[in-house]
């Protein structure tokens, strides 16, 4: 695929060519011995940090180490067995002034019908530190917030944090291109206050968004139904991206279906480049997709 292209399933949105795979492989495979014991890796979410990628799942509540280059025995591959926690974590973020990471929970039960999304701070040994919640209601607890991302403006740490659904909702209303929404939390005394919304642009058709990732003032977001990824530039003092962006699709098949189906995470890497996690497949899925779920990837984007 070359020049521009209408994608199926981003609403007749124009979009740029696909991304390239760089690499790919399972976590399993890149886990080895260390994952003995654990039949599903859900990734959920990926951190690119000091030469290594920290990876997360849905479905336990372990954290990985493996090497960029996704070399299988890697001597610094490392699964941290939290020994106590929630089921999974959805996304990881980091505040490097901080020294810390943070851990997203989509959503849990603060008080009798009231949801909120939880961000459970660790420090660089990853030993529990506090667990705050983003103080946003939400409207669902399979529909909430997906993705994470740390930012220092002015000396204080803010977290951006990606809602699952358009307009932050579930349903149809939810699944509603045109409705991308980042919530921006403040650090409080007792928590993450929310300060302002990121409107992610109309033109931006993705049915939902799953993953996350800031660098400087570029921001990637992905999307797992749409299969691809948005890349825009935020206001260096305000709380809005600039332009449309542009949108880059994962790669399809020979028949321009979709193949990476789960994509779930997302991390910088260097300027042109990302590292992805995919999820497990679903049984309503393509089994076409299998191929690439549970996987971490990198792809450049097609200019780099």
């Amino acid at each position: 695929m070359s020049g521009t292209a209408v994608a199926s399933g981003l609403g007749g949105q124009a979009v740029s060519t696909s991304l390239r795979l760089v690499r790919e492989a399972k976590v399993a495979d890149l886990l080895a011995s260390a994952a003995s014991g654990v039949d599903r890796l859900e990734a959920s979410g990926v951190l690119a940090d000091d030469g290594c990628l920290w990876v997360i799942f849905d479905n336990v509540p372990y954290v990985a180490r493996l090497d960029p280059a996704l070399a299988p025995n890697h001597p610094d591959t490392l699964l941290l067995r939290q020994p106590a926690g929630p089921v999974g974590y959805e996304d990881i973020a980091q505040d490097r002034e901080g020294d810390r990471y943070f851990l997203l929970i989509e959503a849990a039960e603060r008080s009798p019908g009231v949801l909120m999304a939880q961000a459970h701070e660790y420090d660089r040994q990853f030993r529990a530190v506090a667990r705050h919640w983003l103080d946003f209601p939400l409207e669902r607890a399979n529909k909430g917030i997906e993705g994470l991302a740390c930012v220092r403006r002015h000396g204080r740490a803010h977290l951006l944090a990606l809602c699952e659904g358009n307009f932050c909702r579930g349903g149809q209303v939810g699944r509603r291109p045109g409705g991308g929404r980042i919530h921006v939390f403040a650090e409080g005394e007792q928590g993450w206050n929310r300060l302002h919304t990121i409107n992610l642009p109309t033109s931006l058709r993705f049915t939902d968004y799953s993953g996350l990732s800031v660098a400087g003032d570029r921001v990637a977001v992905v999307s797992q139904e749409s299969s691809a990824l948005w890349v825009g530039r935020l206001h260096p003092d305000r709380w809005e991206v600039v332009d449309d962006g542009t949108t880059y699709l994962f790669p399809r098949d020979r028949r321009g279906r979709t193949t990476y189906g789960t994509i779930e995470g997302v991390s910088w890497l260097t300027p042109g480049s990302f590292a992805v996690v995919s999820d497990r497949v679903k049984p309503t899925q393509p089994a076409r997709m299998r191929a690439k779920d549970q996987s971490v990837h990198v792809f450049a984007l097609p200019e780099a």
